[in-house]
This record gives structure tokens, sequence and C-alpha cells, in this order.
């Protein structure tokens, strides 16, 4: 699903307009966004938490030269980890292809 699908959903199921709904979903992410940026947790209960966690610094290898040892710096990375219901109604979707 893209933003602009979000979009549309969201506008159907509210019965509201696009250019009503698209700077709700807009601010929704943005505050994400900085909340994580200042290192807070993001909590949606029943959906999940967004977090942000700690990489270690690592080695790694160049690919075109494996014997080559390049030092891979620890950065800060955005995680998101699913809610108890979103795991369950994931798990009880009907595959289709």
């Amino acid at each position: 699903m893209t933003k602009a699908e979000l979009i549309d959903a969201v506008t159907g199921k509210l019965d509201m307009r696009k250019k009503d709904v698209a700077p709700v979903v807009d601010a929704v992410f943005a505050e994400i966004q900085n909340a994580l940026a200042q290192g807070d947790k993001c909590t949606f209960v029943g959906f999940g938490v967004f977090e942000v966690r700690e990489r270690a610094a690592r080695e790694g290898r160049n690919p075109q030269d494996p014997s080559k040892v390049v030092l891979i710096p620890a950065k800060k990375v955005p995680v998101f980890r699913p809610g108890k219901e979103l795991k369950e109604k994931v798990l009880d979707a009907k595959i289709s292809k």
C-alpha cells in the first residue's frame, strides 16, 4: 500500500475528501518521524511499536575484494515491532495469489 492508497482508503471509510485527509496522514507520519528523531518510542496498542535502536559497530568485507576488511560504524536505526493484534490479523489472513 502506498501513501496515496492509504489516503484513498481513509477517504472511503470516513466519507471525507482527499484534500482533508491528506494533511492528517502527513501530520501523523511527521509526528512519528519527529518522535523517533528525538529518541522517543511510538506505541500504538494493538498495532505495534516504532522505536530507535543502536546498531553496534562491526567489521564487514568488500564484496569486490573479500580480503579487505572495512569497519562499519555504529548507527541508530528505526525499528518496528508488530503488536499482538496485528500479528494475529496477518496470520489469519488468507494468502491469495
